[in-house]
């Protein structure tokens, strides 16, 4: 066999990967239904544009469907549109993977026809260095009889600016220097290169998803393309893995692959999220991202607010509970007309009284279970007789009000205790937030914006308080940072409606008993019905008659 001058050696098949040797002999790429739906759409996306981004679930096949794109460029002649591709990934095997892939489809598709070609090159790459010094790396190298080259860089060189042609950044987002990457990316436009940037994410912060949000938003020319694992599954991925494998595909198969894939991260939801379904973590401790936050955003709704100066409670108390009667008929009462009289109703409260916001949250349990918050109430410096005031008023006017949880810790004690007395420790919860508390409600309500079963109203704080959230040592909850508020700059916030809304959504998963009876009659007659007992009821007001 004869080796080109600077071939340093050529790989034999059993010098591939696994993932490579473990394609099926035969397997044609270009056969109708091999590639997947959303690998046929990368395709499409790359052969009508310069400049792509691929932001990708793992193992959803964007760069074996790349490689085949390359394959058929690189051996085409340049009236047909060919061309030198070069791939950069995060690591020497990757490299060799997505060289791997090349070899195969060129072996299946007959279209390596260099003069001596007999399997991938092995050769050195010299990378010049902006300091002016070169660094010989290792690559590997595919020639074709159309004078084109496919070559796979090892490592990550250190002038991406230098190649021309088509350049495929694998893995961007965990390049040794992301920014570099980026960087040089955006210097091949200028020599008319096309790029094509592929990766999961590796985290929000990542310069990988600053470019793909200043992308969206117009800022650069690049196109997006979305896929993530489940859209893999729903396309297919399941059967090609079997046909690999060498598995029987099956229902059951299926739904146990899918589980073992997903319960392999465990607890570390977030990582989950990121590597399988294409969204960011927002940092390690970050217990909601903010992506799932909007999704569960779905409309403008009231955020009523109602903020008093130190000047009040100079007034006489006379003076003060009537001032708060009026404000309540003006601007609370009208809130109730978007409240659903079928739906059962519970609510959240967040106590303060001077440094941060006092929050009322109300929720719907609606016909399909999903939580609604219709509005939200935000009291700063209010007296904790008004709260009372305010609260009590909400209170009596919920329709269908099962169950209210309450912040009673440290100066919120109070207020808590009293609406309990008032309507019933069965169904205020009076709470003393806690390390014990957050580990068995907050997990759960994370979860609710993972499973989308949560409404809120669009509003920049609410979202700021809920992405304050942190996992600490394994537990979510807040840290004691203070943020400042997004209507008033003078004002500071402590993710007040992040509890506030947690502890509403606790309130919706308790278990409510409630007693209702009917007095015995003092004297009974032939013509009376027999003796009414008291009824207890669980979750819903009973009657004799059913559920009223």
């Amino acid at each position: 066999m004869q080796i080109p001058g600077d071939t340093l050696r050529v790989l034999s098949w059993d010098d591939l990967p696994k993932s490579v040797r473990e394609i099926p002999e035969g397997h044609n790429p270009l056969d109708d239904g091999v590639l997947m739906s959303h690998q046929v759409a990368w395709c499409d996306m790359i052969a009508h544009n310069d400049l792509c981004i691929a932001e990708k679930g793992r193992r959803t096949g964007i760069t074996y469907a790349t490689a085949l794109d390359d394959t058929i460029t690189a051996s085409s002649k340049r009236s047909a549109g060919g061309d030198d591709i070069y791939y950069v990934g995060d690591t020497k095997e990757k490299g060799l993977e997505f060289i791997g892939y090349c070899a195969h489809m060129a072996k299946v598709m007959a279209t390596a026809m260099a003069v001596g070609w007999e399997g991938v090159e092995v050769f050195l790459f010299e990378d010049q260095r902006e300091d002016g010094t070169s660094k010989n790396i290792t690559a590997y190298r595919i020639r074709f009889a159309s004078g084109f080259k496919i070559v796979a860089l090892s490592s990550n060189p250190a002038n991406i600016r230098g190649l021309q042609g088509i350049v495929n950044i694998d893995e961007a987002a965990f390049h040794a220097n992301v920014d570099a990457v980026i960087e040089a990316c955006l210097a091949l436009i200028i020599w008319g290169g096309k790029i094509r940037i592929i990766s999961t994410h590796n985290g929000a912060k990542n310069a990988f998803n600053q470019l793909i949000k200043d992308s969206r938003a117009g800022l650069y020319a690049f196109k997006v393309f979305h896929v993530t694992f489940d859209d893999a599954v729903a396309n297919g991925l399941y059967e090609r893995v079997c046909l690999v494998r060498g598995w029987t595909p099956s229902e059951e198969g299926k739904k146990e692959w899918y589980e073992k894939v997903r319960k392999g991260y465990g607890t570390r939801r977030a990582a989950m999220l990121e590597e399988l379904d294409a969204i960011p973590r927002e940092g390690s401790g970050v217990a909601i991202p903010g992506v799932l936050i909007e999704k569960c955003m779905t409309e403008e709704r009231p955020v009523l607010r109602l903020a008093l100066e130190d000047s009040f409670v100079a007034k006489s108390l006379e003076y003060r509970d009537s001032w708060t009667e009026a404000w309540i008929e003006a601007h609370l009462d009208p809130l109730f007309e978007l409240l659903t009289p079928d739906h059962e109703h519970v609510y959240g409260s967040d106590y303060s009284r001077y440094c941060d916001f006092a929050v009322f949250v109300p929720m719907e349990i609606t016909l399909n279970l999903a939580r609604r918050v219709p509005w939200i109430l935000e009291m700063h410096n209010v007296p904790t007789r008004h709260q009372e005031q305010i609260i009590n008023h909400i209170i009596d006017r919920l329709p269908r009000w099962r169950r209210g949880d309450m912040d009673a810790t440290g100066n919120g004690f109070t207020l808590a205790e009293y609406t309990a007395d008032r309507y019933g420790y069965n169904r205020v919860g009076v709470i003393k937030l806690s390390d014990g508390w957050y580990r068995e409600h907050m997990e759960p309500f994370v979860q609710a914006f993972e499973d989308g079963v949560i409404d809120l109203p669009k509003d920049l704080n609410i979202k700021n308080d809920l992405r304050t959230l942190e996992r600490i040592d394994g537990i979510v909850k807040l840290p004691k940072l203070r943020v400042e508020d997004a209507k008033d700059s003078d004002l500071k916030r402590h993710g007040d409606a992040a509890i506030a809304l947690a502890l509403a959504y606790a309130a919706s998963q308790a278990d409510v008993e409630f007693f209702g009876y009917t007095p015995v009659k003092p004297k009974l007659t032939e013509d009376d019905d027999p003796i009414d007992r008291p009824v207890r009821i669980t979750a819903g007001f009973r009657s004799r008659g059913g559920i009223l």
